[in-house]
């Protein structure tokens, strides 16, 4: 059985993304989940090359990062892409675009998913971010005739944005209706549901991603439990 390592669930967007591909997909893994701290950026050095989660380890074999280990997973699990060609093309290019782009949707908008964070402005990078993920979702959507962005089943595509879901949960970010719906539609799979409680069940505090949440703007809830 694969065992997948994953950090904090309430802020580690990285780990999220191959968590629930498996779970959705119901491809069997041992999770073990390590917190982040405010220790060292790189703790994960004795699992991950890389030093970071998440990571997947299949017997001898260990893959690091979450569109690596998408891409090992697809190799014996077909459904992790679309089978048509066309929509398999876009589902990757896609990805690819979350796996390197959107960075100050990143920067300002921190996964954080216990809380409630109203912005005190909207930069003009997240701004510009927000309207491409609108169009990316709703070309998507508008293209292949949903519910999910590559067609009628989920695949990694939607894995890559439901980071994003939850950041909109978090920070109450503005998109057209077809984009809010589609996000509320991750959010209601049962895995990412699962991942939220467990996420605000969590104690474990990184002081760098709390400050990064201050800096957006005011907390306006906090649903998370305390030590």
């Amino acid at each position: 059985m694969y065992t997948l390592y994953v950090a904090n669930k309430n802020y580690s967007s990285w780990s999220l993304r191959p968590w629930v591909l498996m779970r959705e997909l119901t491809i069997p893994f041992d999770e073990q989940v390590r917190p982040f701290t405010d220790g060292p950026a790189l703790a994960f050095g004795d699992v991950s090359p890389s030093g970071r989660f998440p990571c997947l380890v299949d017997g001898d074999t260990v893959v690091w990062d979450s569109l690596a280990i998408t891409e090992y997973l697809a190799e014996s699990h077909p459904t992790v892409w679309p089978a048509d060609k066309v929509a398999r093309a876009f589902a990757r290019s896609a990805a690819a675009e979350m796996h390197s782009g959107f960075g100050s949707l990143r920067n300002v908008c921190g996964m954080n998913v216990g809380i409630r964070v109203e912005l005190a402005s909207i930069p003009d990078g997240l701004a510009s971010d927000l309207a491409r993920l609108d169009a990316l979702w709703t070309e998507g959507l508008t293209r292949f005739g949903g519910p999910f962005l590559a067609g009628s089943r989920f695949s990694a595509v939607d894995a890559f944005f439901t980071a994003v879901a939850f950041r909109i949960q978090s920070y109450d970010l503005k998109l057209s209706a077809p984009a809010r719906a589609y996000a509320q539609r991750l959010l209601d799979l049962p895995s990412m549901q699962d991942w939220y409680q467990a996420a605000v069940k969590e104690t474990w505090r990184k002081q760098a991603y709390e400050r990064e949440a201050l800096a957006a703007g005011r907390i306006v809830a906090d649903y998370r439990a305390t030590a």
